[in-house]
């Protein structure tokens, strides 16, 4: 690494902890080895030269490397680096307003959307923006939760479709059946059919990844206990899909719990014309990497930890 793309790396680190974690300069200072009045220079020579308008513009050196090695390695067109939050509460919120500013550059007239759900997507709205594209359809992939929620699948993609003044389209049931039975019969049903079908012609698969530890979403909402929860990793699960449980291949395990989800199969998002992956931290680095396999996506938005770590034989 040159002098000058050291000097870039620290300018451009001190940027986004300042602008986007909202870290003093002091902090800034003590996390990086500078004193405070070279902190000073380093954000007033970025806002002068450009490099902050209203985010971060210049990518880390070190990001830059990780996508690039990521996308020869696993073969995706498009991957998006953030740096490592100090933070890493923030990581699921700063991969969200990654994905909306992609998002805002990406979306054109006509599209047909399909939305998974979970924190990390709902955190796309403030960098999305005004609405410029028509046309778009929105259809949600997966059933709802009965307790209304900003995460709730339902409202996140209804949330969606108003932010970007597009139709929607709901799974109106719930995520989980209570049974296999009911499960077949609510899929069978004319509303959920026209969202299947709907799914099948799809030009851009919006996704995340859950994992199953103890402050996962499934775990906080109270949507499986965790005693299923143990038993889900026992059968060999390392993240949930769509609320189906696939092993470290992208594969679904074989458990009663996923003959009884209400969703879209794997194969018409591994279809879509573009299928974007949205998901960071340590809990989910397996879980990103199971979901490569499993889908294929075309972009990856991520974190520096599971970049590593997907970079690390994996």
């Amino acid at each position: 690494m040159t002098k000058s793309d050291l000097s870039d790396d620290i300018k451009t680190r001190a940027a986004w902890l300042y602008y986007m974690e909202d870290l003093t300069q002091d902090q800034i200072a003590a996390e990086l080895g500078l004193t405070r009045v070279r902190v000073l220079k380093l954000l007033l020579a970025a806002r002068q030269s450009g490099l902050v308008q209203i985010r971060v513009t210049s990518p880390l050196s070190h990001c830059v490397a990780l996508e690039r090695a990521i996308e020869q390695k696993w073969g995706v067109d498009r991957v998006i680096v953030i740096p490592k939050p100090m933070d890493e509460t923030k990581t699921s919120a700063l991969i969200g307003s990654m994905l909306g500013a992609y998002l805002a550059d990406h979306l054109t007239d006509g599209m047909t959307i399909g939305l998974g759900w979970g924190q990390t997507l709902s955190a796309c709205f403030p960098a999305l923006g005004a609405p410029t594209v028509k046309g778009i359809k929105v259809v949600s992939l997966l059933g709802g939760l009965s307790k209304v929620s900003a995460y709730n699948p339902s409202e996140f993609a209804w949330r969606f479709a108003d932010k970007i003044g597009a139709e929607c389209y709901l799974m109106a049931a719930p995520i989980f059946a209570p049974t296999k039975a009911i499960r077949d019969g609510l899929m069978n049903h004319p509303g959920i059919q026209e969202v299947c079908q709907r799914a099948q012609h799809l030009d851009l698969a919006i996704v995340s990844v859950g994992h199953l530890g103890p402050n996962s979403t499934l775990s906080g909402f109270e949507i499986l206990d965790r005693a299923a929860l143990d038993d889900l990793q026992a059968a060999g699960a390392v993240a949930d899909l769509f609320c189906r449980f696939i092993d470290a291949e992208g594969e679904p395990i074989d458990h009663p719990i996923n003959e009884r989800v209400i969703a879209v199969d794997h194969e018409p998002i591994r279809q879509a014309r573009c299928t974007v992956l949205a998901s960071g931290g340590r809990q989910k680095a397996k879980g990103v990497a199971a979901t490569l396999k499993a889908l294929h996506p075309k972009v990856l938005i991520t974190d520096e930890t599971v970049a590593e770590f997907l970079l690390a034989g994996s």
